[in-house]
C-alpha cells in the first residue's frame, strides 16, 4: 500500500508543479518517489537478513542489523516527512 501512496503522491505532485509552476511541488514528489529506491536498494536487503534469521541464533549481530535498520526506517521516514512540508510550503506560498 506504501507503494502506491507514494505513486499517487509523485504523480499528484508533478501535475501540481505542472498546474502551478511552484519548484516545491516538484521537489515534494520528487521526495515522495526517493522512498522506493531507498527501500528496495537500501531497506530490503537488511530486512531479507534479518528475516531469514531464526530467533533461536539471533545474537549480536542481529542487534546491530535491527539498529541498522531502525536508522534506515528513519531516512524513508524523514522523506515523508520532508515531502509533506515541501506541498505545505508550496500550498501556502504567495502566488506572485
Amino acid at each position: 500500500m506504501q507503494s502506491s501512496l507514494a505513486i499517487i503522491g509523485f504523480l499528484l505532485g508533478a501535475v501540481a508543479w505542472w498546474i502551478e509552476g511552484r519548484l516545491l511541488f516538484l521537489v515534494g514528489a520528487l521526495l515522495m518517489i526517493a522512498n522506493w529506491p531507498w527501500t528496495l536498494f537500501g531497506i530490503l536487503p537488511v530486512n531479507r537478513v534479518l528475516m531469514a534469521t531464526e530467533p533461536a541464533v539471533a545474537g549480536p549481530e542481529t542487534r546491530k542489523l535491527l539498529a541498522k535498520w531502525n536508522g534506515l526506517h528513519a531516512v524513508r521516514t524523514a522523506l515523508g516527512i520532508a515531502a509533506t512540508v515541501c506541498f505545505l510550503a508550496a500550498l501556502t506560498a504567495n502566488p506572485n
